[in-house]
């Protein structure tokens, strides 16, 4: 049977769950997640645990979370002033906004905290410090 190499388009269905079990993201009722193989179109604890997988094949993958979406970066936290905010912007903490940088780029944002003087936004990858865990099936290799 032919195996995954490095280059080659890849089909599969996963389910990740962060250690405790909980599910964060699936393919299952979707179609399955296609992407080439060492191009950094996904995460690399992921990426690296396709080679030599042949069509049909199972496993799980435990991924840490600097081979996933890196630890938690302090400096991705910044207090900005709450009468900068407009008031119909809802900052409730959990609230995912974008925000636009000084370039124009436009940055997805957590809020953590909102006092009456500041709201602290986090735009770290919700999934930034933690240890992943992937069930793979390899449905197709094109």
């Amino acid at each position: 049977m032919t195996e995954v190499k490095s280059g080659d388009t890849v089909h599969i269905h996963y389910t990740g769950t962060l250690t405790d079990g909980t599910v964060f993201d699936s393919s299952e009722g979707r179609d399955p997640l296609k992407f080439e193989v060492g191009s950094g179109q996904i995460i690399p604890g992921l990426d690296t645990a396709m080679p030599g997988m042949t069509v049909g094949e199972k496993k799980t993958v435990e991924v840490p979370a600097d081979q996933a979406y890196g630890q938690v970066d302090p400096n991705a936290r910044q207090q900005v002033p709450r009468e900068g905010i407009p008031a119909d912007i809802p900052l409730d903490p959990g609230t995912q906004l974008q925000v636009q940088t000084e370039n124009g780029q436009v940055l997805p944002v957590t809020v953590l905290e909102v006092t009456e003087e500041h709201v602290t936004l986090d735009a770290n990858h919700a999934l930034a410090g933690k240890d992943l865990k992937f069930d793979i099936e390899l449905v197709a290799i094109a």
